[in-house]
């Protein structure tokens, strides 16, 4: 599913207008992404949680010429679905 497929569903599921859950859908990645971006956690309970990981510097090689390369230390957003989540997709009756 893309962006536009999700603003068509959640559009039929709400009764907004496409225009409407385009802008509730804009709003949530903006929201979600400002906050990580400040190093907050976003924690949706029974869907899942947002946060970011610090990835430590390290080694690398290129695969193409086999030559050494250090990568650099950073911070990567990282996604943890919640036992509700997890349960719909793996098909538990709850």
């Amino acid at each position: 599913m893309n962006k536009t497929e999700l603003i068509e569903a959640i559009a039929k599921e709400t009764g907004l207008t496409k225009k409407d859950a385009g802008k509730a859908v804009d709003a949530f990645v903006d929201t979600v992404s400002k906050a990580l971006k400040k190093k907050d956690k976003v924690q949706l309970v029974g869907f899942g949680t947002f946060e970011t990981v610090k990835r430590a510097a390290r080694t690398g090689k290129n695969p193409q010429t086999g030559a050494t390369l250090k990568i650099p230390a950073s911070t990567a957003p990282k996604f943890k679905p919640g036992k509700a989540l997890k349960d719909l997709v793996n098909g538990s009756k709850k």
